[in-house]
């Protein structure tokens, strides 16, 4: 099952190469963004990320009073649930100097542990932070990567965690494959793998078990 993952993952490479995700300047944009997309489209995340301007830094958050964060990040929906998340997230982050070095010296299993512990941080946001943020080889689980695992079929069980667990379990333990492969997973499922697929021109048509379905 090892060979056939990777044979998606090359079939995708081919097809879109290296698409450099996640946009952002710093890590602690990367941290901004998954917290903002939560339940929402990029789109609105672009707009709230914009609200900062050039402001947009973990001591501007900390110190922001919660009526000044959530009229920033008002486009992104949940903006009042999303500042005490942001708020949380880089109360963490400060925990660790703001340093990001400092965080990468730690184990992977501890810093997940920690994010997981924090307010308004489920499994992808959590990874999310952890791959595209700090670099660590956790891989992202998305909506995206579950619609892809049932209509290939991809056997990689059900939920999170188990599908999570496969996907590590069958590729090499990079955070470049695994930052890589959920980009690509992403922009295939946005242009083909939709929710009602469009499966003419998809590369993966030629092996996929359900195309059209």
């Amino acid at each position: 099952m090892g060979d056939r993952l990777l044979s998606v993952y090359e079939i995708l490479f081919d097809r879109y190469g290296e698409l450099h995700w996640w946009p952002a300047r710093t890590p602690y944009e990367v941290m901004v963004g998954a917290v903002l997309t939560q339940n929402t489209a990029w789109s609105n995340v672009e707009k709230a990320m914009a609200g900062f301007g050039e402001k947009l830094s973990p001591s501007f958050v900390a110190d922001a009073d919660l009526i000044e964060l959530t009229r920033i990040i008002r486009p992104a929906g949940f903006f009042n649930q999303k500042a005490g998340y942001l708020k949380a997230v880089t109360a963490w982050f400060g925990g660790y100097g703001y340093d990001v070095a400092t965080v990468q010296k730690e184990p992977l299993a501890k810093i997940r542990s920690e994010l997981l512990a924090t307010r308004g941080v489920g499994q992808e946001t959590a990874d999310s932070i952890l791959l595209y943020a700090f670099g660590f080889p956790t891989f992202v689980v998305d909506a995206y990567t579950i619609r892809l695992c049932g209509r290939y079929p991809i056997e990689a069980g059900k939920g999170y965690t188990a599908v999570k667990a496969y996907f590590e379990r069958n590729l090499p333990q990079s955070a470049e494959v695994y930052n890589s492969f959920h980009a690509l997973i992403v922009i295939n499922a946005k242009e083909h793998c939709r929710k009602k697929p469009r499966c003419g021109g998809c590369p993966l048509g030629g092996t996929c078990g359900r195309c059209g379905i």
